[in-house]
């Protein structure tokens, strides 16, 4: 046995789960306790808005008003000193230590100390931020509380006000307190595991935080992934659950309106019997019970709040889950084994790390044995290895103690699970902890599939992939697809891509998976950061407000997703969700933003439960899911998704265009930079899947850009990538080659451009042969069609209207300059009808409208244009120019404004000239070091203005002129860069006679500052000489130099890229041209008569050009998409072996390699070692055994004889694989092998109560095995129905006129097993011992008689036909529940005398029915008689029951039908159903025994 002082010092870590948890009544309400992660984030965010100060104010006023702390009240004199040699109060604070009121003479003078009543709470002082002097900035979070604190208050503290995300999985880790030696590896193994779990699943740890033992070794762990990780992979939550009064140095964290922060300054020397808190924990609760140095305070308060986390539900993506909770343990003693027992009897799992030394081996060793070889001996044996120290106090009854604890948790194998490093196939503890809660979660009864669901919930909550991988899709679950349409919902809601793909490989298809209310409720649950989202709230705000009539709807619908989206890909395309007409009925089948996916409550499941009818809408449900993805920018799911389109250089260029337009209004760098990456990542995407198109067939690639996407809005790839400015795809040579095919309309390609200038000139060469058509009609057919297939060419018309245009320039320059008379010749009148024709053609690419865009949208398109703003410019101001020159007297300024305007129609050249391969990419530079000039004129202006100012101000004196001040300032300064001196800067080259001295001379500057009588300059020369230097000094060498270097580093920007933007913008000309009619201004007006009268006259609409879009047949098309489909496949796959075959990938695969075989090895050789130790150990116990029996002999030799049999000792078999897990088999509730005493009758804890049975191993449980050490206590229930039960007490004078082994009255107290043995007074179980004498909660001694109707019918499907499973029928049973029970019963109990019907039988039975169930009874068969395993059984109380199968065979049994009108809860806490007959049913452990021999007797399946 331990010290007292070490027991005190264990048991502050070792009991995470203490006692038995009461029930808190006093929890109150937390408000928001199942908000998600990224609802918390976005509180965090709007928090993050206010100042640091405002929060500790918001926490300094909080906290005191809702947490306390403990002060005595009430100073009493100890008998002990303090480590100081002080006199101390009981309470082990010294008199200074206490508030003045406690040491005041009172009325309580001379009373015994008592907690109870001398500690009282007050406001808490100790709060706030805490940083460890000396080790880093980390700051933690602290705060001191009183021991009654309700968990909710704590819960609402943490989440609330310290602001962690609400945990998916809660680690409990417990075990030694006093620091212990680990093997280097397994403590290595132990960390990394253990942070990984908390990291990748988003879980608290929550330890004792002081810095010894497993505390220390926690900590440690989180400091070196702290150390190592990187600032995006987030902080590992470690709780410390600490007691305030144990904790060294304290006193610094006293501030009473909060410490921001508080310096704690850790002193492991001097902490005497204290302790100091862990530096890596990040928060720290601090049990105040008001007492100093008393270890295991903040063990109650720890196992409440650990029961309250666990009980709340988180809830993401639509699916909720109750928090998990683990236990993990690492060496530990006498409390740390409590701490096991009572979280395996909570039902709450524990992984015990082998290897750590004392408990955890000791449990470790027997945790494979059958339960009859977990002896009193063997765990005798196991101790003195492993407690060798403290092996020689033990006494028998803590022996035995030991044995039955571990007895009950080995027993209970779903719930442990033994970590051994490098055995039996682990590596990892992450893995152990999470396969550890999958194994409790497959052990937990569940109705139907909520089992398996309830584990994947679990691991789509950790995100861990790997473990559904290798323990829920495995071989014994086959799901199906349209089971995994919730969970599906959830991954992507909660952005899982991993998931995502693993259902998608576990037959999850979108077309099914995506349906409008799908596709509706992910769009109600976008993440609130990103910018899609409040672009979508920007448009519910200018909805109008519904009338209050129509139906209430949700608030997003897909009409506002698809108004957003046509924002983002453009108003060419049309809307992908239609708005719905007025009066439609809404298309949801139910309120889905109230939908949870929960263990108890409504499914998720629920929304894909669609009627027969209900069909989904979209055309393309990759492409719904995909934009989903890519508006939140969500790379690796936008990436599984689009490898699942059809339509994928569609969907691939969409991607890249809506991304792009998101960018431009991103305000955050780092997502900005995200967003333009995963655009170009796209592009390229398009860009490989249509080189392999094209590849194979150049004819399908060019279809591919020019068919019209029902599913992107009736848009084309052509059109999505002009509009994306995807200059990469349009560069492509498939995609230039396209636009040269266009641009030669139906001539080749390899005509040579000086044959198509020459039939340009004389076209009946076109008969000869010179020009070559594509097709061969044209080119051996008759010769009006091929003149107009050839001046239908884009190339052709392109050429005609250059040479009109040179035409048009060299007039209009000929009248400027030559023939401009006060009345206008012919030559000017041509110029007229010349301009008039190029006004009709602008009017007609304005209202030219194919596609049915609409005039406002024309316009817009129009004008967005910067050469048809340039067109529009010149053409005003040649009308402006006209105007003037038609009136006489202003005849000359007419002039000038028409040749200003000559000037705007040669700048109209340069876009001519970009169809020039050579030019073109010129032109495009010049036009960027536009964009440089301007800027640097900004600075330029800068030193001109200041340096003229200053100047004109130095030298001339009161200048009025304007002009003459302009010319001081701005003109001579700027013509001073170039060379040109201002006059009298330097006095040298002063003249009265060149100046005008009072400026009245028009024609002269005013002269500068001079003296009058000498008449030299009296300004200072030095001053504007060095001004002058300065200026020149800054504008010639550093601005004319900056300007060169811009020029320089645009020119090397722009030539990289020179072939891409020249390539991109050629797709305008040929656009434009290919469209524009085929003659050239002047006579291009005949073309636009033609087509007035066609449109406006004949009312003929306007056809589509074929060649830039093209609308194909539905068979054409599938085939085309199927054929896309495969080479995206091909594309893939080389990108795949691209990225294998690059170096670094190589690297890393030889990398992982070289780890796995050493891991390997290691492996083998643990294996080994293991084995032999295995070996020796089984080798060692057959020598021990042999010896004492030679012993044995040899004793019996000398006393003469030859001994009993009974004390041979038998040889120990061998246990190669002693200490190895034994997986559960079926229900592991149930008893193992060879465990055939009662077990539930044994628990340790009395239900209801607070007494605990005396331990009672297997092995002692017969009354005939002697157990000297047996004292059970003596425990009677004082139930209100006195009259109804055996008299309270332990005194045998009230008990003497009871008659046992009889009919006692209205009570038979025979048992169904014989005559039971009557001991002092006492009747005795005749199953033996159970560790508690009397009759505990149970009505009577002896026997106690319960009735079990069993009432099953054959289940049926909706045709009638009896279910089956495995060849085998399937049965329903009626079960009742109370509402504070976790399982299901079947509807007997206990009767009350003279009553044949059970109490809980007539609570869900109509009162008329109670007749007829009688005599159903009496035609039921027995199924069996005699005792029942219950808890509330004692040495001298049991329960025996009588078994009675009523079963209806027909489902038109008139009673059946009766049974079913008369079923009623008559107690509102009670519910009745009928079930399903299988394993997994949540009953009651007897009960389930029962009712498999029921399913045996039919033959039904169980």
């Amino acid at each position: 046995m331990e010290p007292p002082t070490l027991r005190k010092a264990g048991s502050k870590q070792e009991e995470a789960f203490g006692v038995q948890p009461r029930r808190v009544a006093d929890l109150g309400t937390v408000p928001s306790l199942r908000r998600s992660n990224s609802s918390l984030r976005k509180v965090r965010r709007s928090q993050n808005l206010f100042g640091n100060s405002e929060k500790q104010e918001s926490l300094s006023s909080w906290i005191p008003e809702n947490i306390k702390k403990k002060e005595c009240m009430y100073f009493v004199e100890s008998s002990k000193l303090s480590d100081a040699g002080k006199v101390v109060c009981e309470c082990g604070y010294t008199r200074q230590q206490h508030l003045e009121e406690a040491t005041r003479p009172h009325t309580w003078q001379g009373k015994d100390w008592d907690p109870k009543k001398h500690v009282q709470e007050m406001p808490t002082d100790a709060f706030g931020d805490i940083v460890f002097t000396g080790l880093g900035q980390k700051v933690g979070k602290y705060v001191r509380l009183s021991q009654d604190t309700p968990p909710s208050v704590i819960y609402h503290l943490m989440t609330q006000y310290w602001g962690l995300d609400v945990p998916n999985l809660l680690i409990s880790v417990t075990g030694g307190a006093k620091d212990f030696n680990m093997k280097p590896r397994l403590k290595s193994v132990f960390r990394r595991g253990l942070v990984k779990v908390a990291q990748t699943t988003g879980a608290w740890i929550i330890t004792g935080g002081s810095h010894t033992g497993v505390m220390k070794q926690v900590g440690e762990a989180v400091r070196d992934f702290t150390l190592s990780s990187s600032h995006n992979e987030g902080e590992v939550v470690t709780v410390g659950v600490a007691t305030w009064g144990t904790v060294h140095n304290r006193e610094d964290l006293i501030h009473p309106s909060g410490g921001f922060p508080a310096e704690y300054v850790m002193d492991e020397e001097g902490q005497g019997h204290l302790t100091c808190l862990d530096s890596n924990h990040s928060h720290f609760i601090l049990v105040d019970d008001g007492t100093h140095g008393r270890y295991g305070v903040e063990i109650p308060l720890r196992t409440r709040l650990e029961k309250f986390i666990s009980e709340q539900t988180k809830e993401r993506g639509g699916v909720a889950i109750k928090i998990p909770i683990v236990c993990v343990v690492l060496e530990g003693g006498p409390g740390t084994l409590h701490t096991i027992y009572n979280a395996i009897t909570n039902g709450t799992p524990c992984v015990v790390v082998e290897g750590s030394g004392r408990v955890a081996d000791v449990i470790a060793q027997v945790a494979g044995l059958p339960i009859s070889e977990v002896t009193i001996s063997r765990i005798q044996q196991k101790l003195s290895v492993f407690f060798q120290e403290v092996f020689e106090t033990l006494t028998e009854s803590r022996i035995a103690e030991w044995t039955k604890k571990i007895q009950d948790i080995v027993r209970r194998r779903q719930l442990l699970t033994i970590f051994r490093e490098g055995k039996d196939g682990q590596q990892d503890v992450d893995v152990a902890i999470l396969q550890a809660l999958l194994k409790a979660s497959r052990s937990h009864d569940h109705f139907g599939h909520e089992n398996w669901d309830h584990q994947l919930k679990l691991a789509v909550a950790w995100n861990r992939v790997d473990i559904a991988r290798s323990e829920i899709f495995t071989d014994e679950r086959q799901w199906k697809p349209s089971e995994l349409h919730p969970m599906m919902t959830a991954a992507l809601i909660s952005n899982k891509p991993e998931f995502v793909k693993l259902f998608l490989e576990n037959g999850v298809r979108l077309k099914e998976f995506v349906t409008w209310d799908t596709l509706l409720y992910l769009y109600q649950n976008l993440d609130p950061s990103c910018l899609f989202h409040s672009k979508l709230q920007k448009v519910l705000a200018e909805e109008p407000e519904r009338p209050v009539c129509t139906p209430p709807a949700p608030r997003v619908q897909m009409h506002h997703v698809a108004q957003v989206l046509r924002e983002l890909l453009g108003d060419f395309t049309q809307p992908l969700y239609p708005r719905p007409r007025t009066g439609d009925r809404p298309r949801l089948l139910l309120p889905v933003p109230n939908i949870k996916l929960n263990v108890q409550g409504v499914s998720l499941r629920s929304l894909y439960k669609r009627s027969p009818g209900h069909v989904a809408f979209t055309m393309d449900p990759v492409r719904d899911l995909l934009i989903w993805a890519i508006i939140q920018n969500r790379r690796e799911l936008a990436e599984i998704i689009w490898a699942q389109s059809q339509d994928c250089i569609a969907a691939a260029l969409a991607c890249s265009k809506i991304l792009k337009e998101l960018s431009k209004e991103e305000e955050d760098t780092d997502s900005l930079e995200e967003m333009l990456a995963l655009a170009d990542e796209y592009e390229h995407r398009a860009i490989g899947v249509f080189t392999e198109c094209h590849r194979k067939d150049e004819d399908r690639a060019q279809k591919l850009l020019t068919r019209v996407s029902e599913a992107w809005g009736k848009t084309t790839c052509l059109q999505l990538a002009l509009e994306a400015k995807d200059m990469k795809f349009v560069s492509h040579g498939g995609v230039q080659a396209f636009l040269t095919k266009v641009w030669w309309g139906q001539l080749c390609v390899d005509n040579g451009l000086w044959r198509v200038i020459v039939c340009m000139l004389a076209f009946p060469l076109l008969y000869t042969g010179l020009i070559s058509f594509r097709e061969r009609r044209l080119q051996a057919g008759p010769g009006l069609p091929r003149v107009r297939a050839f001046f239908n060419a884009p190339v052709v018309i392109f050429h005609l209207n250059i040479l009109s245009y040179f035409a048009f320039l060299c007039l209009f320059a000929y009248v400027l300059m030559v023939d401009f008379q006060p009345t206008p010749s012919c030559c000017e009148y041509l110029i007229y009808f010349w301009l008039f024709s190029l006004v009709c053609e602008e009017l007609r690419q304005l209202f030219y409208d194919p596609d049915e865009f609409g005039l406002m949208k024309m316009a817009l398109l129009y004008f967005s244009d910067f050469w048809n703003k340039l067109d529009i410019g010149a053409i005003l101001l040649f009308i402006a120019g006209l105007t003037c020159r038609l009136i006489p007297a202003l005849l000359y300024p007419g002039r000038i404004i028409l040749s200003l305007d000559f000037i705007m129609f040669c700048l109209r050249l340069m876009h001519i000239f970009t169809i020039s391969k050579t030019l073109g990419p010129k032109i495009i530079i010049v036009k960027r070091m536009m964009k440089d000039v301007f800027f640097f004129l900004f600075l330029l202006a800068v030193w001109v203005v200041s340096f003229g100012v200053a100047k004109q101000a130095i030298l001339i004196h009161n200048e009025s002129r304007v002009d003459w001040i302009f010319r001081g300032v701005v003109y001579q300064s700027y013509l001073t860069i170039f060379g040109q001196m201002p006059a009298y800067i330097d006095g040298v080259n002063f003249s009265l006679d060149q100046c005008s001295p009072n400026g009245t001379d028009p024609y002269k500057p005013k002269c500068p500052e001079s003296d009058a009588v000498r008449h030299e300059p009296a300004f200072p020369e030095w001053l504007t000489v060095i001004l002058l230097c300065l200026y020149l000094l800054f504008t010639n060498i550093l601005l004319l130099n900056l300007l060169i270097a811009m020029f320089n580093y645009t020119f090397q920007q722009v030539q990289e890229h020179t072939d891409q933007i020249w390539k991109f913008q050629r797709h305008d000309l040929i656009e434009e041209y290919q469209g524009r009619p085929p003659a050239p201004p002047p006579f291009i007006l005949l073309s636009h008569l033609h087509l007035f009268i066609k449109r406006v006259v004949l009312k003929i609409p306007a056809r589509r050009r074929k060649q830039l879009k093209s609308k194909l047949e539905k068979n054409e098309e599938a085939a085309l998409l199927s054929w896309e489909i495969y080479l995206k496949e091909s594309y893939l796959q080389n990108q795949q072996y691209q990225q294998k075959q690059r170096p670094e990938q190589k690297i890393q695969d030889i990398g992982n390699k070289v780890s796995t075989m050493v891991d390997l090895l290691e492996m083998e050789s643990l294996k080994r070692s293991g084995s032999m130790e295995q070996r020796l150990a089984s080798l060692e116990e057959q020598v021990a055994q042999t010896s004492r029996a030679l012993h044995w002999v040899m004793k019996a030799l000398r006393d003469g004889g030859f001994g009993s049999e009974e004390g041979i000792p038998a040889p120990a078999p061998q246990k190669a694989s002693e200490g190895q897990d034994l997986e559960p088999d079926g229900r592991q509730e149930e008893e193992d092998v060879g465990d055939t005493h009662h077990v539930n009758a044994r628990h340790l804890l009395y239900p209801n109560s607070h007494v605990t049975r005396f331990p009672v191993p297997n092995e002692k449980v017969p009354w005939e095995t002697a157990f000297l050490i047996y004292d059970p206590p003596f425990y009677t229930d004082d139930r209100k129905d006195r009259g109804l039960v055996d008299p309270v007490g332990n005194a045998l004078e009230p008990l003497s006129g009871i008659s046992y082994n009889a009919v006692d009255g209205p009570i038979d107290r025979r048992s169904f097993h014989g005559v039971y043995v009557v001991q002092d007074g006492l009747p005795l179980n005749p199953m033996g011992r159970t560790g508690l004498r009397g009759r505990g909660s149970l009505g009577c001694f002896g026997p106690n008689h319960t009735l079990q109707p069993v009432i099953t019918r054959w289940r049926r499907n909706q045709d009638g036909a009896i279910c089956r499973k495995s060849i085998k029928k399937m049965l329903e049973v009626l079960v009742v529940k109370h509402s504070l029970s976790e399982h299901w019963a079947l509807p007997g109990g206990s009767r009350e005398p003279g009553e044949i019907l059970p109490r809980k039988l007539k609570q869900v039975l109509r009162r008329e029915f109670w007749s007829s169930f009688q005599n159903l009874l009496t035609q039921g068969t027995e199924v069996y008689r005699g005792y029942v395993d219950d808890p509330r059984n004692t040495d001298n109380a049991w329960i025996e029951t009588v078994a009675i199968s009523i079963h209806f065979s027909d489902q038109s049994d008139m009673d059946l039908k009766r049974l079913n009108s008369h079923l009623h809860a008559c107690d509102p806490g009670m519910s009745v159903r009928w079930q399903v007959v299988d394993r997994r049913i949540p009953l009651y452990a007897n009960h389930k025994t029962i009712l498999q021999k029921v399913a045996t007797l039919y033959g039904a399946f169980y």
